[in-house]
């Protein structure tokens, strides 16, 4: 299912809450910030709407490396050949840029800026001694290099982002934001069990894909 849907269905959520429980303005963007956020990450597994920057970026730096690598040999090669002058360092420079771009794709650069994010998260969690932080983090470091529709489409992943937004709520004080991280990231994998590839929920335990 479209990230958008998903996106549409956890703003919906936020909304919902914002009008059952007792209305502010900071706690009525609470709730739909942390529902829509929830509806996605599921799909961090995979190019996804919440990382679409991330992607973009990623293959402009593979642009960058494949080109610097090929620039800076092309410049040793013409150095050597009108000034006979070589310089090695600058060799494996190039050499190591080349071999980058062709072993590291944009999927895997994607990848590790994600998880990169991630590490920034769980290290501010550590300084400020905030426990939902560090496991929101810890989720970000991880769930890029699952297969996609595997481990972050699963009960388990529901169970753990319930606990990281049980943290959320009472690091915010606002009644009700565990309970819309819940719906948010249990409506993405709902909505995905209505889709002809469904959803493993009970990976690796059980294999199988349950859909509707």
């Amino acid at each position: 299912m479209k990230g958008t849907t998903h996106l549409a269905i956890g703003l919906t959520i936020g909304a919902a809450a914002a009008a059952y429980y007792p209305f502010t303005i900071m706690n009525a963007a609470a709730y739909v910030t942390v529902a829509g956020i929830s509806a996605l990450s599921a799909d961090l597994d995979g190019p996804s709407l919440i990382s679409s920057s991330i992607s973009k970026f990623s293959k402009l730096l593979y642009g960058i490396i494949q080109a610097g690598g090929w620039l800076l040999l092309g410049t040793i090669i013409y150095l050597y050949v009108y000034d006979h002058y070589f310089n090695g360092y600058l060799t494996i420079i190039a050499a190591s840029l080349i071999l980058t771009g062709l072993v590291v794709n944009q999927g895997i650069i994607r990848n590790s800026l994600v998880s990169l994010l991630g590490t920034v998260l769980i290290y501010a969690g550590f300084i400020f001694h905030l426990y939902w932080l560090i496991g929101f983090g810890a989720f970000i470091v991880c769930a890029p290099w699952f297969k996609h529709r595997g481990m972050t489409h699963t009960i388990w992943a529901v169970i753990a982002w319930t606990a990281i937004g049980y943290g959320l709520e009472q690091y915010l004080a606002i009644d009700g934001i565990m309970r819309v991280a819940f719906l948010g990231y249990f409506s993405h994998l709902l909505a995905d069990t209505l889709t002809p590839n469904g959803v493993k929920w009970l990976y690796p335990i059980v294999k199988k894909s349950f859909k509707l």
